[in-house]
């Protein structure tokens, strides 16, 4: 087993995860990003460990969840363990976020499979506008 770890310039990071150079600097200025190894010469160097973290802030970043309460996250993950409790209300208020987000697309979706079912049909020809606006 190798003592060295693999490190990544952040071009490489820029690379395998489609993040641009600009915001990987913006998340470690604001807290969001843990602090990130230098070289001799100052140049960042990205660990798996920061390419596994990256990859959960992208999980929350689709989830919806604002970035305040991404660095707040951050933050109490580097508080300890003492913060798990917080951590896990954190999570599960977003979690309870997606399932209302899923639920109301699941609604639309609903509408829209209709609507297309009468245009594929030719149902929708046989209504007036008017009664096409009441039936959604």
């Amino acid at each position: 087993m190798s003592l060295t770890q693999t490190r990544y310039t952040i071009s490489e990071v820029e690379a395998r995860t489609g993040l641009t150079q600009h915001t990987l600097r913006w998340y470690e200025r604001i807290g969001l990003m843990p602090h990130v190894d230098r070289s001799h010469s100052g140049q960042r160097r990205f660990s798996d460990k920061d390419l596994d973290w990256l990859a959960f802030v992208g999980k929350l970043r689709t989830t919806g969840m604002s970035v305040a309460d991404m660095v707040r996250y951050a933050e109490l993950v580097r508080e300890g363990t003492h913060t798990f409790a917080e951590r896990r209300e954190l999570l599960e208020r977003t979690r309870r976020e997606v399932r209302a987000r899923i639920t109301e697309l699941n609604d639309a979706l609903a509408v829209l499979d209709y609507k297309i079912d009468t245009y594929a049909t030719g149902t929708v020809a046989m209504r007036t506008v008017a009664e096409e606006a009441d039936r959604t």
